[in-house]
């Protein structure tokens, strides 16, 4: 993302999500506020006029407990390197399901290899590329951050799907959607914390997960 800076990608140490609430994601929005009718477990944001990119910062940084996540387009360096803190942590149970096609683009690619490199055991552990039960790609696009937040929608990890910022539109002196040179996609991220939808999403991406390590083990066992 050549418009953030990786210097803070695992946000300020001792935040966490035990307090979270929707307002906190307010100032990344274009009007730096919510309507006074906004749900209180539910909002959607639009790439292009909300920040999706720090939106996904920072809940993702404050995970201190659990995540669960499926993601169709994973070319992000900034939210990789939250994740592979994340994956470093003992205290933390990470399940992470990639698409199996998907991750074999170029940067994609590159940046998994990178991973793999650097912590194979943890990559190993937290990680699995794969496809749906029934070997259609593995399409979702959210995740249920420590049992409170989850997040859903249009965005895939990458420049274009959550919007990149590369012009000089400046908002309070710093760097802000909008402006010459933005690029983005029409894309939506939801964020959610009613809880009924936040047990049965991480049941689902667990299985999801369970479906592509089930597919990656027959695999290896195939080439042995």
């Amino acid at each position: 993302m050549p418009s953030k800076s990786a210097s803070n990608a695992l946000g300020t140490p001792g935040q966490t999500l035990q307090t979270f609430s929707l307002l906190d994601l307010q100032q990344y929005t274009k009007e730096k506020a919510y309507s006074n009718t906004t749900s209180k477990d539910f909002h959607l944001f639009y790439v292009g006029r909300d920040d999706v990119h720090d939106i996904l910062k920072h809940v993702l940084s404050r995970v201190s407990i659990s995540l669960y996540l499926n993601m169709f387009g994973y070319d992000d360096d900034e939210l990789n390197e939250i994740l592979m803190a994340k994956a470093l942590d003992p205290h933390i149970t990470m399940l992470i399901t990639l698409d199996s096609s998907q991750a074999k683009g170029k940067h994609e690619k590159a940046l998994l290899d990178s991973d793999i490199a650097k912590h194979p055991d943890q990559y190993n552990t937290h990680f699995v590329t794969g496809q749906s039960s029934t070997h259609q790609i593995s399409h979702t696009k959210g995740f249920v951050a420590d049992g409170k937040v989850g997040g859903e929608g249009s965005t895939n990890w990458s420049a274009s799907g959550e919007g990149t910022f590369t012009g000089t539109f400046m908002v309070s002196g710093q760097p802000a959607p909008g402006g010459s040179g933005y690029k983005a996609q029409n894309n939506t991220q939801s964020i959610f914390t009613d809880l009924d939808t936040i047990s049965r999403f991480q049941s689902e991406l667990i299985a999801e997960h369970l479906a592509a390590q089930h597919q990656a083990a027959k695999t290896k066992a195939a080439h042995a």
